[in-house]
């Protein structure tokens, strides 16, 4: 009994590792990345993402508050461009804004890149996606610690990847 017991768990500790050390490996890689901006027109992002999509990450645009299904995600994972699919957000760092859009404190080191916006007059932070510039969203300060930032995304910006599924290759 004592046997069968001792093979279960090591065989659940070798499991463990080999998730865990398949996840370090990827972002490994993707730290690795060249992150210089794309050179891909407007005609070929529209052939990459939906109209609706489209619409978020090129024009600027924003949905609709508590419209976006990634408001409910609680498992861990990482939060991709729906672009050109950089990873840009650990599900870690994602918490519940009450804003109703994903809302996160902190992107992945070197992912996201800001701009002045003063489309609405008084002037935001917008931030993009620094491989293919997609607009994500924009930061407030008014986010918990320990950035004390909250970057507000649109759902349609972004796509999210369990931790039990291989990250996609970049496109663009």
């Amino acid at each position: 009994m004592q046997r069968r017991q001792f093979i279960l768990q090591a065989g659940g500790l070798f499991g463990a590792l080999i998730v865990s050390s398949q996840k370090v490996f990827a972002h490994t890689i993707n730290k690795a990345l060249d992150l210089t901006p794309l050179d891909t027109s407007e005609n070929e992002w529209g052939e990459l993402v939906s109209k609706q999509e489209f619409h978020i990450l090129f024009d600027d645009g924003t949905e609709r508050p508590n419209s976006s299904p990634l408001n409910k995600i609680k498992e861990k994972g990482t939060f991709v461009c729906a672009a050109c699919y950089l990873p840009l957000f650990e599900s870690e760092t994602k918490y519940e804004s009450g804003t109703g859009w994903p809302s996160f404190y902190q992107p992945i080191k070197g992912r996201v890149d800001t701009k002045l916006d003063l489309s609405l007059v008084w002037p935001r932070t917008e931030y993009h996606c620094v491989r293919c510039e997609g607009h994500q969203g924009h930061i407030f300060e008014d986010g918990p610690a320990p950035t004390g930032l909250r970057y507000c995304n649109n759902g349609l910006a972004l796509k999210f990847i369990p931790d039990n599924k291989p990250l996609p290759e970049l496109r663009g």
